[in-house]
């Protein structure tokens, strides 16, 4: 393993960051969809009178329980609706950010009328796969999204191709800024890099936190956030750091699983990643009164480490990433706390052999529940490295090497794990049909 940088790798962190922390309005699975049904709607010459929709299978199981922003209802059908009738074309992630009150009707009228359909594509072997066809009378064009959320691979026209890109997107191929990375080089960029380079980082912050006041104030979602307040105003739990970042992570997530209109910031295409990324660092931060210097590069080892654990298994799998991405949130806080590599090492460690296997079972609003969850073990695993505890590499699937952890807790996720996919999946279309 690589243990000194080069501007080359430190490039590439940049670029991987810049990739992957993104601003996003709404769970990026239905938008993912939206986006392909904008883009086909803005080939036509006139509104669209019919729309049929194609999606893997993890894109349906991500798109069936959550709310699209703006309509308190769920589902991708009024994700495609809103997109082609809305949505943004050029916005990418933000592609339903400036719908209005009126294209949110005619997309509910245009649903109503059944000329909407979303359906499973068979045999489909991309993980990530949105295709939208949408039709004005003989006009039709289809926007077909793989690979990642916003990754177009082909445009057609009444039957003629107009664009095609058939190149890999997830950081698994050939073009991986961290192929010969391990987890000390992620840290020593965040806390050595000059500071220019990765201030953008900051507004993950605002937007976060922006996002966790709407959580707070609305009723959106679970109500997670609001529900733990209310128990700490009763006395019935305490007013604490630990608190703190449950309630201001998870209100987030709630308002962004809710429907909130406003944007999240996202890491590795998901919202409640970059949430559990983000939202603990930032708690802490306040906490110890950390300067603009400290949050930055404390943000910056969260985000970059959990694009680079992320990176090890594919973008939607039967893994619940908001897991990984809250052992990012580990990282960023045990540096704000100690200042040094091993305790983030070793709360990183802690995080797999504590909540490995927590299983996605599609988008929705119990995403808060787990993100809750995955904060929470990441403040424990720090304090357990303050006191220079960790589990060890006697225990299970983690080793002495922390990389070697990650690696065969990602392969968990790429492997052995498929086979659950399948099955959540299965139980899941079986919920549907029966309802």
């Amino acid at each position: 393993m690589a243990t000194h940088h080069t501007p080359a790798q430190w490039n590439n962190f940049v670029a991987a960051l810049r990739q992957s922390v993104k601003p996003a309005t709404g769970c990026t699975e239905p938008i993912s969809l939206a986006l392909a049904a904008a883009k086909a709607a803005a080939c036509l010459s006139a509104a669209p009178t019919q729309i049929r929709c194609y999606v893997s299978p993890n894109l349906m199981k991500n798109g069936l329980g959550v709310t699209v922003p703006g309509t308190g209802m769920t589902g991708l059908p009024v994700a495609a609706a809103l997109g082609a009738i809305g949505g943004q074309p050029d916005a990418g992630l933000n592609v339903l950010c400036g719908v209005t009150a009126d294209d949110i009707a005619a997309g509910k009228a245009f649903l109503a009328s059944g000329a909407v359909s979303v359906e499973i594509k068979e045999p489909c072997s991309h993980v990530l796969y949105s295709e939208a066809t949408v039709y004005s009378g003989d006009d039709q064009a289809t926007v077909t999204i793989c690979g990642d959320h916003t990754h177009v691979t082909e445009i057609s026209h009444n039957g003629t191709i107009i664009y095609q890109d058939d190149a890999i997107t997830h950081q698994g191929g050939s073009d991986n800024p961290f192929a010969d990375a391990c987890a000390r080089d992620i840290y020593d960029f965040a806390t050595q890099a000059p500071v220019s380079m990765i201030n953008f980082m900051r507004q993950a912050a605002d937007l976060n936190d922006a996002l966790a006041r709407e959580g707070m104030s609305n009723p959106y979602g679970l109500q997670i956030g609001r529900s733990l307040e209310k128990q700490r105003e009763r006395g019935l739990l305490s007013k604490d750091l630990l608190s703190d970042i449950m309630i201001r992570t998870s209100s987030a997530s709630d308002a962004r699983m809710g429907g909130a209109q406003l944007p999240a910031m996202s890491n590795s295409g998901s919202g409640n990643q970059g949430i559990a990324a983000t939202q603990p660092v930032v708690v802490v931060a306040e906490y110890l009164q950390a300067d603009e210097e400290q949050l930055i590069r404390a943000l910056t080892l969260s985000h970059l480490m959990a694009i680079y654990i992320h990176s090890q298994f594919p973008p939607l799998s039967a893994l619940c990433a908001a897991t990984t991405a809250s052992m990012g949130a580990a990282a960023g806080i045990a540096w704000l706390f100690e200042g040094k590599y091993e305790p983030v090492a070793m709360a990183i460690s802690s995080m797999i052999g504590d909540i490995t296997g927590i299983i996605c079972d599609g988008a929705s609003n119990s995403c808060a529940m787990k993100v809750s969850s995955g904060v929470s073990a990441a403040y424990k695993a720090v304090l357990m490295a303050m006191n220079q505890q960790c589990v060890s590499g006697n225990d299970g699937i983690v080793c002495t090497d922390v990389d070697k952890s990650i690696a065969n807790l990602c392969a968990l996720a790429s492997l052995s794990m498929q086979h659950t996919d399948v099955q959540i999946i299965e139980i899941m279309a079986n919920k549907a049909k029966s309802a």
